[in-house]
């Protein structure tokens, strides 16, 4: 497909939401090719939705002349004074902060070559952010990572390098935001066709970084990565799967949104009625770049905004990712974030060939990144993880089958005939 290819789609749906998939099940690809398509999605993704983040649907219109159908240009030309976002150019194929984070956690997988923890941020996500220079896109120049990531990100530098606070609970304090969540593909993919370890691992890593439903949806999200990669998987049964995980205020919200979701078939028509599903849940308020006084803080009510309205819009573009994506783009607001995770997971479902070339070319040269190169990396650390779990599983079965195989039988359970260990 092209870029600008198609504005309509059939909308997928959830059982759990009382709705009807519409959308057919994704042809099988390889782990291989549905590593890249998500990491490529979702660079290109956080790439489109950069120079009109924190905008509404209306000014967007209003500065484009018209809905965005592809890479566009800095908001302002003079981005390098223009307030509220200099000296940051973004814009131009430019990623963003989602992308430098989502980089750097598969750096920590590449030392690692195994699952996880939240030690394994302050061992080694922190240090990767604070000593090593990078290309920085927006900065177009060389820098420390930590000079380009928002504040609710070099929290992780203040309490875990400065603070030496514990690693599980250092998240607790920081801004309730997207800031997790943005960057847990790599998560899912290491777990991939396995939503609930996807889960699991996610909510142990972000703990180090946010807490309430910030660290919750960093879990479904990684959760809805991973049920992307299942031989079968469809925008509604990734749907299904998050609100199979998914506790409290992040829950309600992924269903309110994704009802309003099956009532439309593209997503202009949708972009009021999304807003307004989510509004309940979401804290930051009416005007993005001016936060309500009970913004950002933990609730066991409330959900961030932008992993709901990304599964919305997958329901929407059935899973093409044209449609997915620029439906995110165009919805204003952090549109950056949700078109990484909207990105993600069309292209975990529809493999690289899903994302449009000429973006994906367009975005690695403007960005100066090889996006290619971390897709392959990550990918031989989910077979060597993937090789540890198989070991591990049948270091456990063979214990658990000595342990229950014995014929002796207790006192306790001799009147019943059972074995020792068996109730």
């Amino acid at each position: 497909m092209t870029p600008q290819s198609g504005t309509t789609a059939q909308s997928g749906t959830t059982a759990q939401a009382g709705m009807t998939p519409r959308s057919a099940p994704a042809t099988t690809l390889p782990l291989t090719d549905r590593i890249t398509g998500c990491l490529i999605g979702a660079a290109v993704g956080d790439a489109l939705g950069g120079p009109v983040e924190g905008y509404s649907p209306e000014q967007i219109v209003e500065r484009h002349g018209g809905r965005v159908t592809g890479i566009v240009g800095p908001w302002n030309e003079d981005w390098r004074t223009a307030r509220p976002l200099a000296p940051y150019h973004k814009g131009d194929g430019h990623i963003t902060d989602d992308t430098l984070m989502t980089h750097a956690l598969i750096r920590v997988y590449e030392k690692v070559r195994d699952h996880l923890d939240a030690y394994a941020v302050a061992d080694h996500l922190v240090p990767d952010l604070i000593s090593t220079p990078r290309w920085i896109p927006e900065l177009e120049a060389e820098a420390l990572p930590l000079q380009r990531i928002f504040l609710a990100e070099k929290w992780l530098v203040t309490r875990l390098h400065y603070g030496h606070v514990d690693p599980r609970e250092a998240g607790t304090g920081n801004i309730v935001n997207c800031g997790a969540a943005m960057y847990m593909a790599p998560i899912g993919l290491v777990n991939a066709a396995h939503p609930a370890a996807a889960y699991a691992e996610a909510i142990e890593v972000a703990g180090a970084h946010q807490s309430s439903y910030g660290r919750e949806a960093a879990g479904v999200f990684a959760a809805a990565v991973a049920a992307a990669c299942l031989p079968d998987a469809t925008p509604a049964s990734v749907v299904a799967t998050c609100l199979g995980l998914a506790k409290d205020g992040t829950r309600a919200a992924i269903e309110a949104v994704c009802k309003v979701a099956a009532r439309h078939r593209d997503t202009e028509s949708a972009l009021r009625g999304l807003r307004e599903a989510v509004t309940p849940y979401d804290t930051v308020g009416p005007h993005y770049r001016a936060p309500s006084l009970g913004a950002r803080r933990p609730s066991r009510l409330h959900s961030i905004e932008e992993l709901p309205i990304a599964l919305g819009m997958l329901l929407i573009g059935a899973g093409d990712y044209g449609r997915t994506v620029l439906g995110s783009v165009n919805y204003g607001r952090d549109c950056d974030s949700i078109a990484t995770m909207s990105g993600a997971l069309a292209g975990a479902l529809g493999g690289e060939a899903a994302v449009p070339a000429e973006w994906a070319r367009d975005v690695a040269e403007a960005s100066r990144l090889d996006l290619h190169a971390p897709a392959r990396e990550l990918t031989k650390v989910a077979y060597e993880v993937f090789a540890r779990d198989a070991e591990r599983r049948r270091a456990h079965e063979a214990a658990f089958i000595e342990l229950t195989a014995s014929q002796v039988t207790s006192p306790h359970l001799a009147s019943s005939g059972q074995p020792a260990g068996v109730r």
